[in-house]
């Protein structure tokens, strides 16, 4: 006679496997549904005017306000070989194109030498007695490193260019895109023609637009 055998495992095989190929279903489910979100609807930071930035009192300000100009973004400091220079040269440039079409936006920092230690009111008191810039004088930020300023990062993101030193110069167009960039030794004269040239443009889609 022959012994009797069970079967026992075949029996909780099945279920089993079932549980399992529902398990990864699940997961991999999971996973598309979680890509899709992150590739549709993760918020996207377009051009520069989408920040916001702080002034020199520390009060939130949009830079969507300068939407529709070409603007010059420099980062600025008060005790630099530069300065001098640079602060007449571009209060020069903000007098001859701006306020309509044209604005110089100055961000201090304190990252190259230690040249502007100051705090930020003061900054925007030393700018403007001594210079007599007309021009907006925003938060002293840092740009370099973790901490870097969000709407600065995003110049040097676009740019693929990295302030190595005080007075650095982004030229942004009206849609927010940077279009060029100059070190602090190249001279006012080399950046006129890039904001005339914009500035025209400007002029010619609002003569379109009436």
């Amino acid at each position: 006679m022959e012994p009797l055998t069970t079967t026992y495992p075949l029996k909780y095989s099945v279920p089993k496997a079932r549980v399992v190929v529902v398990f990864l279903s699940m997961v991999l489910c999971t996973t598309i549904l979680c890509l899709l979100q992150l590739k549709f609807f993760k918020p996207k930071i377009r051009d520069f005017y989408s920040f916001e930035v702080k002034d020199s009192r520390g009060r939130n300000v949009s830079l969507e306000k300068y939407r529709g100009k070409a603007t010059l973004v420099v980062n600025v400091a008060s005790y630099c070989q530069y300065t001098d220079k640079n602060y007449i040269a571009l209060q020069e440039l903000h007098r001859e194109f701006g306020p309509s079409h044209f604005t110089v936006l100055a961000f201090p920092c304190n990252q190259f030498g230690e040249s502007e230690p100051s705090s930020s009111q003061e900054i925007e008191s030393f700018a403007k007695g001594n210079y007599g810039v007309t021009f907006p004088v925003f938060h002293k930020i840092k740009i370099l490193g973790s901490e870097a300023d969000p709407a600065f990062k995003f110049l040097i993101d676009s740019s693929k260019k990295e302030p190595r030193w005080n007075f650095w110069k982004y030229l942004v167009n009206p849609e927010g895109k940077v279009v060029k960039f100059w070190r602090p030794e190249e001279p006012i004269q080399s950046i006129k023609p890039e904001v005339a040239s914009l500035i025209r443009q400007i002029i010619m889609k609002k003569r379109e637009d009436l």
